[in-house]
């Protein structure tokens, strides 16, 4: 195994911190190391320090996304949080079709992984708004930092396992099975969704339009307490007045520095 030295090892932590803001504490520093092995034994160099001179040096962008790609811990699954899902079925919906004029509801689904929560707002979104008498245009746009996570998105194929927490219901209405024997969903459900590869850290977000919701759950474990506010800045100027952020469960938002207004447990809103 190759090992990393203490300068090395924050070079490369301050690399991943300035252009993703992950924070790499000195607990880290054996989980990196174990996870970047097969990376550095697939390029042929020798040492961290190479291994970093390259990824500075590199204009492709592979070896930053594969960096991406070992370094970020994707765990997620469908009806993850459910007391979100039925907040947002119970009163947020009934609240916006009541309220939204224009009849269109953006969401965006900030940290989307591998798919499973997007898929699932797409499904509940269907099923509350299918008795509407008139159409209403439901955009989901789900962003993450991994090409990987995002492929797999696209694709939307999952295993039996991975759909059974769905509702029945929706197991039988909105997923076929395909020749290998997993499940993807219909088309009306994946066209709800526009997937596509965002950082977070990027200084300005270029939506031409404002979001009713923002799903950032637990995304901002990752970050240290400044990243964190600045991040959450960003949040807030990208939602619509009376909009929402939902974040994930172990997280929190300090109530005296942030604008953000209290609602329940994990779920914030823009004055």
């Amino acid at each position: 195994m190759i090992s990393i030295s203490n300068q090395e090892f924050r070079r490369l932590s301050s690399y991943i911190y300035t252009h993703f803001g992950i924070y790499l504490s000195e607990e880290k520093r054996s989980l990196v190391v174990g996870r970047l092995q097969n990376e550095l034994a697939n390029m042929q160099v020798n040492s961290f320090g190479e291994y970093i001179d390259y990824l500075l040096e590199d204009r492709t962008g592979t070896t930053v996304n594969a960096l991406i790609n070992k370094i970020t811990t994707n765990h997620t699954y469908f009806m993850r949080e459910t007391a979100h899902f039925s907040f947002l079925k119970d009163i947020l919906l009934p609240q916006l079709s009541d309220t939204l004029v224009e009849r269109d509801l953006r969401i965006w689904c900030a940290g989307c992984s591998t798919g499973e929560e997007p898929y699932t707002l797409a499904m509940l979104l269907n099923d509350f708004f299918q008795n509407e008498s008139q159409g209403w245009d439901k955009q989901i746009l789900a962003t993450d930092l991994s090409n990987r996570v995002l492929e797999v998105a696209n694709t939307a194929e999952y295993t039996h396992d991975q759909v059974l927490p769905l509702p029945a219901l929706w197991r039988t209405q909105y997923l076929r099975k395909t020749e290998n024997g997993n499940f993807t969903f219909t088309d009306p459900i994946r066209k709800e969704i526009i997937f596509r590869k965002f950082n977070l850290m990027e200084p300005h977000y270029p939506f031409k339009r404002k979001f009713h919701m923002i799903f950032c759950r637990n995304v901002m474990i990752y970050f240290d307490s400044e990243t964190k506010k600045t991040l959450l800045q960003k949040l807030y100027q990208s939602l619509e007045s009376g909009g929402y952020l939902f974040i994930g469960h172990s997280e929190s938002i300090n109530r005296e520095t942030s604008p953000f207004k209290y609602v329940m447990p994990a779920v914030y809103r823009k004055e």
